[in-house]
């Protein structure tokens, strides 16, 4: 079909539930299948849209080689993308949910460790003393990488988070972690806190469609 419209929305979660009340708000119903695993989704009375429910971070990639046209996800994961696909992919427009912050965080009892520029006076210490760098665990390394460079902090390694990042530092994986948050609870629960100029990202959903569909879905996109 020529004029069909393929959606991305998030496969789980309040993302998902977000994601599929902000398109029934604006007319566009999706019916789903009762099926627990079934994958695909229609909008009422709209032949030509196809919704897929996908990982949010797949939704970017795919995105980028163009075989979805829209899609929801975070803004957090496009920008921790590489510039290639970040430059295939365009916002559309912020979305009012899926609030988070990318933020360092820091065991409680490193009370003398107050800012980011404290950062550095640790690593060189655990340099000197132990011959190793500062480990800072996380899933999102590009983010992590250019904030930290760009606040002068050198002398540190990125530990690859495989989930439940806050338990790191006291498993003896990290010494600190970056980490999305949208409220700082887990953090505080797991005995962690943000750095007081800590903030790495504000991120939030945002509705974004594929650079080379833009003349495909502006008619769409014009309508919502």
């Amino acid at each position: 079909m020529k004029d069909l419209i393929t959606i991305g929305l998030p496969s789980k979660g309040r993302l998902k539930d977000n994601a599929i009340n902000f398109f029934n708000k604006i007319g566009l119903k999706i019916l789903q299948s009762e099926k627990e695993r079934n994958y695909f989704g229609t909008i009422e009375n709209k032949s030509n849209i196809k919704i897929i429910f996908l990982h949010a971070k797949e939704i970017i990639q795919r995105l980028g080689d163009g075989t979805l046209d829209v899609g929801i996800s975070g803004l957090d994961l496009l920008n921790e993308s590489n510039e290639n696909l970040r430059n295939k992919v365009n916002i559309n427009r912020k979305l009012d949910f899926g609030n988070a912050n990318l933020v360092v965080a820091v065991p409680n009892d490193w009370i003398d460790v107050q800012t980011v520029a404290d950062l550095e006076e640790v690593s060189f210490d655990l340099k000197s003393k132990r011959n190793s760098r500062l480990r800072v665990a996380t899933k999102y390394p590009n983010l992590t990488n250019d904030f930290l460079i760009s606040k002068g902090v050198t002398q540190y390694k990125l530990i690859s988070s495989l989930g439940a990042t806050e338990t790191y530092p006291f498993i003896g994986s990290s010494e600190i972690i970056t980490d999305i948050t949208s409220t700082g609870k887990t953090l505080a629960d797991n005995n962690l806190r943000v750095l007081k100029d800590g903030l790495v990202l504000k991120s939030t959903a945002c509705l974004f469609y594929a650079r080379n569909q833009k003349v495909k879905v502006m008619k769409f996109l014009k309508n919502l």
